[in-house]
């Protein structure tokens, strides 16, 4: 599986690790850090044969695409495993995102995640990633009493895979 995922600014990060590092405290679970998973959104996450076609998109993507500013504004879950931080759903956040996908819709044998494909998709930042039902209520808990709105900005778009998680290429963007 290969994600094509945004990335920030350091105050962002620092912001969004903040998070990840409370909930650990509190939970025990270190899913994040032990898996060096930087701070993110994943664009589209798609199946392809050939890593060399995956580049090009992302070449071609990034070329399409500038530095934008995002809001989180809310603390949700993707039950029971996962909790996340979610920005406003913008016009340029919406046009990265249908960018990737008409990108990799045009590939012979690439399979696109029904999760990532156009008004499919929810845009988010996760911080918390296989907890436990009761690491759930403690890692919400922490999030109810430290999380509130913010402001970042995207400056760069990469190619990963996952499990384990490993960077393939990152691009800045202008």
């Amino acid at each position: 599986m290969y994600h094509i995922s945004i990335y920030f600014d350091e105050d962002t990060n620092q912001k969004i690790r903040n998070h990840i590092n409370q909930i650990e405290k509190v939970t025990g679970n270190v899913h994040m850090t032990e898996g060096n998973i930087p701070p993110h959104i994943t664009l589209s996450v798609f199946n392809i044969s050939d890593e060399k076609i995956a580049k090009k998109v992302l070449e071609m993507v990034a070329k399409r695409l500038e530095k934008c500013e995002l809001n989180w504004v809310s603390v949700g879950t993707f039950l029971p495993y996962v909790l996340y931080i979610a920005p406003v759903l913008n016009q340029q956040l919406h046009h990265m995102s249908m960018t990737v996908y008409e990108e990799l819709k045009k590939l012979e044998n690439v399979e696109i995640s029904k999760y990532y494909r156009p008004f499919q998709w929810l845009p988010h930042t996760t911080v918390g990633k296989k907890l436990t039902k009761e690491q759930m209520g403690k890692a919400f808990d922490v999030m109810q009493k430290q999380f509130g709105p913010f402001k970042g900005t995207v400056t760069s778009i990469g190619l990963a895979k996952t499990n384990p998680y490993k960077n393939i290429a990152i691009v800045d963007l202008d």
